[in-house]
Formats: structure tokens, C-alpha cells, sequence
């Protein structure tokens, strides 16, 4: 087979490609509507969520590993009033709210820049709000477009990349279609995001039981 090389500026992440969805998930079989999952992962990349500012965003996403499907379940683009005073403590209490929203309990921060601070004072609202949480601290020194193109683009090229229709209402798929490796189109914070979810070591996920069954025992014995 004769690979052809495509240059850098003409690579681009379409959309169209993505498989939508509107299944919830089932913890009774561990199902996203036909798919098994086995695994899932919440991932936070921060920023200070003010105006002009670059997008905090925190994504979940399920996966089904045998298959080597990612499903973007859900994110959440945070922004706060600039009038807020401790706009990180807000920030925390809402991805503490979405944890809780998917009874996720392990969570991974990246701590770049205003991220530094974030593990500590999420552990710190946890604690107070009774919410017992894992942070994973990890700090990204690769480039932004390698990270996302290294992560992104063979699974959606592969056709194993679904998204929950909600997504379609977020900045997500407008990242997508302004993207470019070679930077200086627009935000991109969403997909970088996601590639960070992509990457981690996910949470194990199994199914909670099997359904009930009625047995019946043969009582007719003489003792």
C-alpha cells in the first residue's frame, strides 16, 4: 500500500464523522445503548473561566476498549461573572456538581499555569461538601496540536469517535471545524480537553448486577 503524505496545514478534524448518539448509560449491564463499556474518564483543563479568556473545560467520556470505541458523554465549557471573586472555588463546585452527576469519583487536573492551584482547593470543597474524590495531577509539556492530533484523529479517521447529542450544543464541534495543526485558527480548548480524557489510564467500569431470577427448589423429600 502507497501511504501519501498530507502536509500539516491541510489536515483538519470533520465532524461528520463523528457517530451521534442519544443513549443513556445503563450501570445495571455497564451498556450505552448496544456497546459494552468498560472503562470511562473525567478530565479537567482549566483556565481562570473569565471573558476573553481561553475556555475551562471538563469532559467525560466512556469507553468501550474491546471495540476501541471513545464516547464523548458530556462537557461542560465553565465561564463565571467577572464580578466573581473566587471564580476557582466556582469553577470546583461545578465540575464537583458534574462528578456527582455521573458518580465519578476520580477525576484528572491538568496543572499547567492556573491549574497549579486547582488540586488542593477542589480537595479542599470535596472535603467540606462530604464528596470523597481521587485527583490526578498531570502536567502536559508536549505541544497543544501534536497532543490533539496524536489522540483525536485516528480514532475519528477509524470511525470508532461517537458523541452524545448534546455535544452538538457546546463550542466543541465549531473547535473542529475551525482547527488547524498548524495553530492560529481559534479556540481550541474543548479538543484538547478531550484529547487529555482519551489518553488517561481509564476508571474501570463493570456492570452493577445481572438481573433477578426466580429459582425454585424441589421440597419433595423425606428426611
Amino acid at each position: 500500500m502507497m501511504l501519501e503524505f498530507v502536509p500539516p496545514e491541510r489536515v483538519r478534524l470533520d465532524p461528520g464523522q463523528i457517530h451521534l448518539y442519544d443513549a443513556g448509560f445503563d450501570a445495571h449491564s455497564a451498556r450505552l445503548g448496544e456497546h459494552l463499556i468498560t472503562g470511562a474518564s473525567m478530565y479537567w483543563d482549566p483556565s481562570s473561566g473569565r471573558r476573553k479568556s481561553d475556555d475551562s473545560v471538563c469532559v467525560f467520556l466512556y469507553r468501550d476498549d474491546k471495540n476501541h470505541n471513545i464516547f464523548i458523554h458530556d462537557m461542560m465549557y465553565m465561564h463565571v461573572s467577572d464580578n466573581e471573586s473566587h471564580p476557582l472555588n466556582r469553577q470546583c463546585e461545578m465540575v464537583l456538581d458534574f462528578m456527582r452527576r455521573y458518580g465519578v469519583r476520580r477525576i484528572t487536573v491538568e496543572t499547567n499555569g492556573i491549574g497549579n492551584a486547582l488540586p488542593e482547593i477542589i480537595q479542599d470543597i470535596a472535603t467540606r461538601r462530604g464528596d470523597g474524590i481521587y485527583v490526578n495531577k498531570i502536567t502536559n509539556n508536549r505541544n497543544k496540536s501534536d497532543r490533539i492530533l496524536d489522540a483525536i484523529e485516528p480514532i475519528l479517521t477509524s470511525g470508532h469517535l461517537y458523541a452524545h447529542i448534546r455535544i452538538q450544543q457546546t463550542p466543541f464541534i465549531s473547535e473542529m471545524l475551525g482547527w488547524s495543526p498548524i495553530g492560529g485558527v481559534g479556540h481550541d480548548d474543548g479538543l484538547d480537553a478531550v484529547a487529555g480524557a482519551i489518553v488517561q489510564l481509564p476508571i474501570v467500569v463493570r456492570p452493577t448486577g445481572t438481573g433477578l431470577h426466580t429459582f425454585y427448589a424441589n421440597t419433595s423429600f423425606s428426611v
